[in-house]
């Protein structure tokens, strides 16, 4: 498509309240821009229209969390415990996976992206351990037209260390000299809850750099209530902070979050089924922290967010009745409804990148991140009734139809139309066949069906610390 963009006769979800919900809706694109949202718009002579009947037009969804570079062994983990999980990345083969691995996984991962209509990806790249590997997540970002961030993290390496060092920061100068909005720059790590505080170095590496930072927080056995504490107590609680998981921290450290202005980022499957800890929305909405979605690593999960959208949703409910019926009461009223959870999974999550003034919602103004959820061929897609619901509890990643970032089209049709999914399919299997054998028949074989010992504890997980507080102890099955 080249010129003006119109899409003609959907229902619009704009999530924007002074704009709110259209039916028989148009949208006019000029550029990289929203030009303009109602009904009977004007046809420009030089625009292409889009029939959008029978479809919903939403903004492009923002996942806040997503191992990209995991991409390159999907689906692999899918009987794994967080435990084994940290046993197979953190102990014994993350230190294995080389540049090439890391571009592989973010190439296919990045077209995933859009092809599920997640138009802008925090890639928590905790796989880079040089800044070659660095490198080479950016250029596979950067080959794709999406809008990512890069989380730049090394979970063989202590934070304090690498984001200070002098290859670091050339990393910096070479890649982040000037920022777009196209691929911005945060930092990730993680707080164990060591009194020394190390990983004050990091923050102030941060607060130098003025990135943001993302942080597992609340996560069963490996990060808790110390490591709020201490970024309490040091300043380091901020708006910039994204708190990923956050479920298993006590009344205090959610009070904390909510007073310094942090997000949380939550991965309902993976909490859900490794064992992070009960999805917190149910607490999160209770103390008001804004709430952003994410799908965590596709060695576990699907890369998509209408499956984090439905079981979020789902997974809230299903505390309010627990809660309840523990007190001997029924629930009447559904609180957390599905129009939340789309909030969350755009406007949400654009608003805990802070680029909210600029992509989330359908505003005239904004830039032209646009998803149009239709499917004639599918019985799923009609009648629909609610709205949000039926993205919620309907719709899927094979009904998205149409896509365009910053204006640009990468998706019409149901077919992707960027380039390099065959590069990225040579690039997967290179980095299969590499693991598989670097690896071992018997180690790969056991990672793919893991057997059920008896448990032993792993005391800190995080290599590059002797710490082995309360905090930190994770118990798993050693396979």
């Amino acid at each position: 498509m080249t010129g003006p963009i119109l899409f003609r006769d959907a229902t619009i979800l704009s999530m924007d309240p002074a704009i709110g919900d259209l039916d028989g809706g148009d949208l006019l694109v000029r550029g990289d821009r929203i030009e303009q949202v109602g009904r009977n718009l004007d046809t420009p002579p030089d625009a292409t229209v889009v029939d959008a009947r029978g479809g919903i037009l939403m903004p492009g969804m923002v996942d806040t969390h997503r191992h990209m570079w995991q991409t390159a062994l999907r689906g692999l983990g899918a009987d794994w415990t967080l435990s084994q999980y940290f046993v197979f990345y953190y102990l014994n083969w993350g230190k294995i996976f080389r540049p090439e691995d890391i571009h592989a996984g973010n190439l296919l991962s990045a077209i995933e992206a859009l092809d599920a209509g997640v138009t802008t990806t925090v890639d928590w790249s905790h796989g880079l351990q040089t800044p070659e590997h660095g490198d080479a997540a950016v250029e596979a970002l950067r080959a794709v037209p999406g809008r990512f961030v890069l989380a730049y993290g090394n979970l063989l390496g202590a934070p304090w260390e690498w984001a200070n060092s002098q290859e670091f920061r050339a990393f910096v100068d070479r890649h982040f000299t000037s920022r777009d909005d196209m691929l911005g720059l945060q930092l990730a790590f993680d707080v164990t809850g060591d009194a020394a505080f190390p990983e004050k170095g990091a923050f102030e590496a941060a607060r130098e750099l003025d990135l943001r930072v993302t942080t597992h927080a609340g996560v069963w056995g490996a990060t808790g209530d110390d490591g709020i504490r201490l970024m309490w107590d040091n300043g380091f609680c901020t708006p910039g902070v994204t708190y990923v998981h956050a479920a298993t921290l006590s009344e205090d450290s959610y009070q904390r979050i909510a007073a310094s202005g942090g997000t949380a980022s939550v991965s309902t499957e993976s909490e859900q089924s490794a064992g992070q800890g009960y999805p917190p929305t149910w607490q999160l909405r209770r103390h008001g922290i804004p709430v952003s979605l994410s799908m965590d690593t596709s060695v576990w999960w699907s890369g998509d967010l209408f499956s984090a959208m439905r079981a979020t949703l789902s997974a809230d409910r299903s505390r309010e009745h627990l809660e309840a019926h523990a007190a001997g009461e029924t629930v009447v009223h559904n609180k957390l409804r599905a129009r939340d959870v789309v909030e969350w999974a755009t406007i949400g999550g654009a608003r805990a990148l802070g680029l909210d003034d600029r992509i989330g919602s359908l505003t005239p103004g904004k830039k032209a991140d646009v998803v149009l959820i239709k499917n004639d061929r599918s019985p799923v897609m009609f009648p629909v009734l609610h709205r949000y619901g039926h993205v919620v509890y309907q719709a899927g990643r094979g009904d998205v139809h149409t896509v365009l970032v910053n204006g640009a089209v990468v998706k019409r049709d149901h077919q992707l139309v960027v380039p390099g999914l065959d590069r990225a399919r040579a690039a997967v299997e290179a980095t299969v066949s590499y693991a598989r054998s670097t690896m071992g028949e018997e180690a790969w074989q056991q990672a793919r069906e893991p057997e059920i010992p008896a448990t032993e504890v792993i005391p800190n997980p995080y290599t590059y610390t002797d710490y082995t507080g309360d905090g930190v102890a994770v118990q798993h099955a050693d396979a």
